[in-house]
């Protein structure tokens, strides 16, 4: 259980890092923020994946990988949109 609960946050902080550097432009997120959508991402790509049935193949899952990050970049884009709509300035 501890194992699961390490992997989701290495994995998610992973996800989530790479979904940041796919959307252009600064996001001011913080890093749990980030660490958050990254796990959301990746439990959602893993979902999807087997869904479609290309979540278990030989070798590296190179297509569930590709939909969790995808996830993460929508993730980050939303969460920046709605940050960007409650700054005043």
């Amino acid at each position: 259980m501890l194992g699961a609960i390490i992997s989701a946050i290495v994995i998610g902080a992973i996800v989530g890092a790479l979904g940041r550097l796919i959307v252009p432009g600064k996001q001011n997120m913080s890093i749990w923020l980030t660490l958050i959508v990254g796990i959301a991402a990746a439990l959602l790509g893993t979902l999807l994946a087997h869904g479609i049935g290309v979540a278990d193949t030989r070798g590296i899952d190179w297509i569930e990988h590709i939909i969790q990050v995808a996830l993460a970049a929508v993730g980050v884009w939303l969460v920046a949109m709605l940050q960007r709509g409650r700054t005043t300035t």
